[in-house]
């Protein structure tokens, strides 16, 4: 079975009961890269439903491949751009978390318009979250992490948490090649409120 949905329409919302055979809770991993993290991270947790979304074929390939290997039935890939599908596609507060790890920091000034969380991010993301659904976000890169931190603190509705360890122990391939090269991980978390 091919994990890698493809999407009758990109005018209307994701239905998730024609992605998973079973309603549970959902999370999603926007931009999931070679697919390590969200293939092992499905298959440790089997009571939750997870959606990889990534732009390039060759990516969402290999997400496929892990978790067909694995047996994953509650692993499914969507090939379009990360911001859209927030947006527009996923349904009204149906996340319960948001996984962001290593987005392209777009670090010459005059690219930083193209950087993903951006200052309409919280809003986007408050809009797919469930209630106390929580956004988890990873660099390497100390200008957009700064930047990932200032975009939410204006908003009352997201408080700053934790990353809780089992999550943070689980690497990214791109946070192993850093971490192999020495190169620190910067970390943070987002809750949305129960209102």
């Amino acid at each position: 079975m091919n994990l890698i949905y493809k999407l009758p329409t990109i005018v209307e919302r994701i239905s998730l009961a024609d992605l998973f055979p079973s309603g549970q809770p959902l999370e999603v991993e926007l931009g999931s890269g070679d697919g390590s993290f969200l293939a092992e991270y499905a298959r440790l947790h089997s009571g939750h439903n997870f959606i990889g979304v990534e732009r390039l074929l060759g990516r969402m390939r290999k997400l496929d491949r892990k978790g067909r290997r694995a047996g994953l039935t509650n692993l499914r890939g969507i090939r379009i751009e990360s911001s859209y599908l927030l947006e527009y596609l996923l349904p009204l507060g149906s996340v319960v978390a948001l996984h962001i790890y290593f987005p392209d920091p777009w670090p010459k000034r005059k690219h930083r318009r193209h950087r993903l969380i951006n200052e309409r991010f919280p809003l986007l993301a408050r809009q797919a979250l469930a209630p106390g659904g929580t956004v988890y976000l990873r660099t390497d890169d100390e200008d957009y992490f700064n930047q990932m931190v200032t975009v939410f603190e204006p908003y009352q509705d997201f408080c700053r948490v934790e990353t809780p360890e089992d999550l943070a122990g689980l690497l990214t391939d791109f946070e192993k090649d850093f971490q192999a090269r020495g190169i620190k991980t910067l970390r943070t978390a987002f809750r949305r409120s129960e209102a």
